[in-house]
């Protein structure tokens, strides 16, 4: 992650930082940046403090970087990517507060052991493209992917760390959508960075995963050559021998994130398919975390494990409700201030027959789904997603009667959520709804 030939930099000069801080060793330093360990003092949590020189940022030109860098992070919240806890500034000091791993460097375990057994290769790899992925889902593209940049915490989990050469989708594309920085660490970067060409920022961070992956399983680099040239012509032409003790599953997966033309390279899609990448693994555990958002979990997790009282709220509908839901009105909120952001409907069918026709309308439309059910009383539910991970829609679905079922829509935020509104949501799920004259009306006085 960091590394110099100048020596160890001299010890901290404050034990506590901003009084909130308790600074310890030293982990890991270079050019620009040297990174502590640290402890929370009132909640005596670990955390890593990454300490960067305004002065010398300013003289490497670093502060697009920098920037960059917190752009990316606050972005992403994952089980597999390092956590921007907080940043700091003083007069000449920028300090970023990240979750600590401690484990330390990928490349650091593979110097030491040579390389790593099959089944744990696989393992971290799954980790891996799991977080790649959700980066991409966020748009933000690593573009500086080696062992150096994967940690381990205590668990021997992978995290995701260091985005200072990452690219974020707003704005650091050309008209044709394409990335042009060249960028990169020369034994991991893509051969179409070297044609100095737009290149897609998904497709090249592909082909630094698959030269992590061959250099957990075979302890060296796959191109690799004294002279840098050399080196990139290695890549260019894309030759390269596995060692004998890979398996043939593993060698066309690699074949595969190793191919040169960028147009036929595998995609996410297609490693989640791989039979090498899918043996023994959770793929559905996989791709949940590859949109993972935690927030959208933990609501999920107290649900259906009845911590929250989010379904313990009043749903007994009167005549009334049913009828204005039937007729297209949605009055909840004006009786009830707490559901004015929420609009319902009712709908025929099975709560699983509602939930697949969302999922279907959903991936029709390119969005992405984490459904979730309640045990076997009738009721579930999707949070559905954008395509830049912003959550479009929060749905339940619960059995108001042997025939109907309540949809409640509860709508999200963001540019996405005004398209896939209540009545989007309407339109597409109601097969039939039962008009109002034919729905039990509540009494009224008879007439004198």
């Amino acid at each position: 992650m960091l590394d110099s030939d100048d020596g160890p930099p001299p010890p901290f000069p404050a034990r506590i930082l901003f009084e909130t801080y308790e600074v310890g060793r030293l982990l890991g330093f270079g050019a620009f940046a040297k990174v502590y360990h640290a402890r929370h003092t009132r909640s005596g949590h670990n955390v890593a403090i990454k300490v960067i020189s305004k002065a010398k940022a300013l003289r490497g030109n670093l502060f697009g970087n920098i920037k960059r860098e917190i752009a990316a992070m606050r972005r992403l919240h994952h089980p597999h990517i390092v956590r921007l806890l907080e940043v700091f500034a003083s007069r000449s000091t920028i300090y970023f507060v990240m979750e600590y791993a401690k484990g330390g460097e990928l490349f650091t375990r593979l110097a030491s052991s040579g390389r790593l057994p099959e089944d744990q290769s696989r393992r971290l790899f799954n980790q891996l493209i799991s977080a790649v992925a959700f980066c991409h889902s966020r748009g933000v593209f690593h573009r500086d992917l080696k062992p150096e940049n994967l940690l381990l915490d205590e668990s021997n989990n992978l995290k995701l760390s260091d985005f200072g050469l990452s690219a974020i989708k707003s704005g650091d594309l050309g008209g044709e959508g394409l990335l042009h920085t060249l960028c990169g660490t020369p034994a991991y970067v893509a051969p179409e960075i070297l044609l100095k060409i737009g290149y897609d920022g998904a497709k090249v961070d592909i082909w630094s995963c698959g030269i992590i992956l061959f250099v957990m399983n075979a302890g060296y680099l796959p191109f690799n050559d004294s002279n840098l040239m050399g080196m990139y012509r290695k890549i260019s032409r894309g030759g390269y021998r596995c060692p004998r003790w890979t398996s043939p599953e593993l060698r066309q997966l690699i074949s595969r994130l190793l191919d040169t033309n960028p147009a036929t390279r595998i995609t996410v899609e297609g490693i989640l398919g791989d039979p090498w990448f899918r043996k023994g693994m959770d793929v559905e555990k996989v791709r949940r975390l590859m949109r993972f958002r935690e927030d959208i979990e933990d609501r999920i997790a107290k649900i259906e494990s009845g911590v929250s009282d989010e379904w313990d709220e009043e749903r007994d509908l009167s005549a009334f409700d049913i009828i204005s839901m039937s007729g297209g009105f949605n009055l909840s909120g004006f009786f009830n201030p707490a559901a004015a952001a929420r609009e319902r409907f009712l709908v025929e069918g099975r709560v699983d027959q509602v939930l697949d026709r969302m999922e279907k309308v959903s991936k029709e439309e390119g969005l992405w789904v984490r459904r979730w059910r309640r045990g076997e009383k009738g009721r579930g539910g999707a949070a559905v997603e954008g395509r830049m991970g912003t959550l479009v829609a929060w749905l339940e679905v619960f059995r108001l009667s042997p025939e109907f079922l309540v949809v409640e829509v509860e709508s999200g935020t963001g540019e996405e959520a005004g398209r896939f509104n209540p009545q989007f949501w309407r339109e597409s799920l109601t097969s039939r709804v039962r008009e109002s004259a034919a729905l039990p009306v509540a009494p009224t006085a008879s007439k004198t």
